[in-house]
């Protein structure tokens, strides 16, 4: 089953149970993925629904944070509900150990011994852990292990 078309069961069922909060949240990702697939005039790959998927994660987790630092504490409530509705069609976030020995791996593959290579590590490390983990994680780790 595509991933819209989950959504749309899961809108659907959120209708039903009337559940405002979640219809509403489901309602704007799927209508983030509708409008990726209007732009590519195409329907979406899975890593492209994921791309939307992140784009909307990092959206809310950003507003959270600007609603938190602006005293506005209910606000940034809505943004985090919104998140963990959001994060439940997120792939599994990847254990810090797993995400090493790919960074490892990587590295030594590369045959990098310093910060020079490390563009071309994180090129080889980026579509492994896509969705998984968040790329400033990824870059602060390689930054330490190249340093």
């Amino acid at each position: 089953m595509s991933l819209i078309a989950e959504l749309e069961s899961q809108l659907t069922e959120a209708m039903r149970g009337r559940d405002d909060g979640r219809r509403d949240t489901l309602r704007l990702i799927l209508a983030s993925l509708r409008s990726a697939e209007k732009e590519l005039q195409r329907p979406l790959h899975d890593d492209e629904e994921l791309q939307v998927l992140q784009r909307e994660r990092k959206r809310r987790t950003e507003a959270a944070e600007a609603f938190r630092a602006g005293g506005r504490e209910e606000q940034a409530a809505l943004e985090e509900d919104e998140l963990r509705v959001l994060e439940e069609f997120m792939p599994e976030p990847m254990a810090e150990d797993e995400l090493e020995e790919i960074v490892d791996s990587a590295i030594a593959e590369v045959g990098a011994t310093s910060m020079r290579a490390f563009g071309r590590v994180m090129a080889d490390v980026m579509p492994q852990v896509s969705g998984r983990v968040d790329g400033s994680v990824v870059s602060q780790l390689v930054r330490e292990k190249l340093a």
